[in-house]
């Protein structure tokens, strides 16, 4: 554990783009999703969060939209500039586990929502549309319904409409865990590509060893309920990280790096209880 605790204290000398102290989450019901969470997201930096089922992963993205208020701790934005009020209005997408999509509405449609919703004149925002569509590799389905399309393509409109406000941090909540294994190897490549080029921040959960170390820069894991964080692990590696990295000895070592200390982290709960 002496190579964590160095990565850890490399990743915590950056400085933060966001910050999260000691977040405790307890529900109405009583179920305590949470403990004391401290974390530390740098600019342009891919983060994956990873846990079982059940352990506040979610939990944690919806407090940092602020769709959800933690029962104790803070959320700050150190590096986000303030509003007309005073107040830190950070530029984020949220991506969820389903598409979320309007049945009613095209792929175009669904895509230019949030610029409507910003005003955004529509020939514009159309224009914007299609670019982002054509980024996830839509073009030629603006037209397309949800109905029409098979479930990556419809996570791939749920992309764009994230990606199409060029938000400076990108939220995805586990959106591949329902794809199968060649779609969800494809859509891993095609994120990475996109953050490249977009050079946004993204902080990604998921449930899935090997998922995180081929996208991430760090992977945090997590106990299980309630959530804590055990192991912060740098995964040093270059991009563009090719499919041969999947089967690389670098893959296989910090795969199983990853697995130890999310194993440690599912004993320590289990003895907690």
């Amino acid at each position: 554990m002496e190579d964590l605790r160095i990565q850890r204290e490399a990743v915590q000398t950056r400085r933060p783009l966001l910050v999260c102290r000691e977040i405790s989450k307890r529900f109405a019901n009583g179920t305590n999703a949470l403990s004391a969470v401290d974390l530390k997201v740098g600019k342009h930096e891919f983060l994956s969060l990873l846990g079982p089922s059940g352990c506040g992963k979610s939990t944690i993205l919806r407090i940092i939209a602020g769709l959800s208020e933690p029962t104790s701790g803070s959320v700050s934005w150190p590096s986000e500039p303030l509003d007309a009020n005073g107040l830190v209005a950070p530029d984020l997408s949220f991506v969820f586990q389903e598409p979320t999509l309007m049945p009613w509405a095209s792929a175009r449609q669904n895509v230019t929502l949030p610029l409507e919703l910003a005003s955004i004149p529509k020939r514009q925002a159309r224009k914007l549309a299609d670019a982002a569509l054509k980024l996830v590799g839509l073009a030629g389905f603006e037209r397309s319904y949800p109905r029409e399309l098979s479930g990556g393509m419809k996570m791939r409109v749920s992309i764009a409409r994230a990606i199409v406000t060029r938000p400076r941090v990108l939220l995805l909540d586990e959106p591949f865990a329902a794809l199968d294994e060649i779609t969800r190897f494809k859509l891993n490549n095609d994120l990475l590509d996109l953050w490249a080029q977009g050079k946004f921040t993204v902080i990604f959960v998921t449930h899935s060893v090997f998922e995180s170390v081929f996208l991430s820069q760090r992977v945090v894991v997590m106990s299980a309920r309630p959530g804590r964080i055990m192991a912060d692990i740098a995964i040093p590696e270059p991009y563009p990280r090719a499919p041969s990295f999947r089967v690389s000895p670098e893959y296989i070592r910090y795969c199983r790096l990853v697995s130890e200390a999310l194993e440690k982290s599912m004993l320590e709960g289990e003895k907690e209880r």
